[in-house]
Formats: structure tokens, C-alpha cells, sequence
């Protein structure tokens, strides 16, 4: 075998070693929020960090709109489930008539972030709220992904 080939060898398990720890150490430093939920119709509000979206934010850094849906609402719902649980990235955590919560984990580094669903049946909308566990910023993730959501759910039957 070529010596680069051998030192590329070496440098991918190097990295190997180093990566599967890095990972576990992730999911242990980031227990999950014991402040998640509805109190009183609303999802908690986002921290000043820039790692959170919601439909019930009013600043523009936080801010994203709900998801409309007509019809009854636990057939909304049921679309929303199959959604998520299509998603590997998912992680089904809690599910009542009202409220959803899921665990999201990114691909490679599997850090959580937090995605909870409550429904207005009244006004026919899906609040929702994801926030990441750690760190300060999240270069769009959790946006990124709620938008995924709203798209698949308006374009599924």
C-alpha cells in the first residue's frame, strides 16, 4: 500500500476515534428543558439567542408563521405525526389532542433541539416553537427545518 494512502487511512480513524465520543458527550451535556410545554395557550417564549423560532414570537429574529389548516383538528394532526414520523431526524417525545413534542437531532454531530406543536382549533393554526439545546447560534437550522415541515404539510393529503 502507497504511503499516502496509509497516512489518509490513519487520519480517517484518528478522526473516527475522535468523532463517536464527541458525539456521546453532546447527547449528555444537553438534557432536555424541563420549561417546554403550554401554559395558559402559549409555548414558552425563545431565549435572546438566535437558535430559536416561533410562531408566537413577535421580534423578527424569532418570528415564523403558524401553520394553517382546515378541518378538524386530530386530522391535522395525524398529518403533522405522519410528517415527523416519516423524518428519522425525529424523535416522538410526547403527543396529546393539543400539544407535540419532538426531538430533532442533526446528521453528523446529533446535537437536540427541541420542536413542540400546539393547535388552535379556533383559529385553525398550528403554533410551534423549536429551540436548540446548546450553544448560541444555529446558522438557520431550526427555521430551516420548521419550513420544511410547513411545506410538507401543505403538500401532503
Amino acid at each position: 500500500m502507497p504511503k499516502f494512502v496509509k497516512i489518509i487511512v490513519v487520519f480517517i480513524v484518528a478522526g473516527l476515534i475522535a468523532f463517536l465520543p464527541l458525539r456521546w458527550l453532546i447527547a449528555q451535556v444537553s438534557p432536555k428543558p424541563d420549561n417546554l410545554g403550554v401554559a395558559n395557550g402559549r409555548l414558552q417564549p425563545c431565549p435572546e439567542s438566535p437558535n430559536c423560532v416561533s410562531t408566537q414570537a413577535t421580534d423578527e429574529l424569532h418570528a415564523i408563521e403558524p401553520i394553517a389548516y382546515d378541518g378538524a383538528t386530530a386530522a391535522a394532526q395525524q398529518k403533522l405525526l405522519a410528517i415527523l414520523q416519516a423524518d428519522p431526524s425525529y424523535t416522538l417525545i410526547s403527543n396529546s389532542p393539543t400539544y407535540i413534542h419532538a426531538e430533532a437531532r442533526t446528521a453528523v454531530w446529533q446535537f437536540v433541539d427541541d420542536v413542540e406543536f400546539t393547535f388552535d382549533e379556533a383559529a385553525g393554526l398550528i403554533h410551534f416553537r423549536s429551540a436548540s439545546r446548546l450553544g448560541y447560534g444555529d446558522a438557520g437550522a431550526n427555521r430551516q427545518r420548521l419550513e420544511a415541515v410547513r411545506a410538507a404539510f401543505q403538500t401532503a393529503r
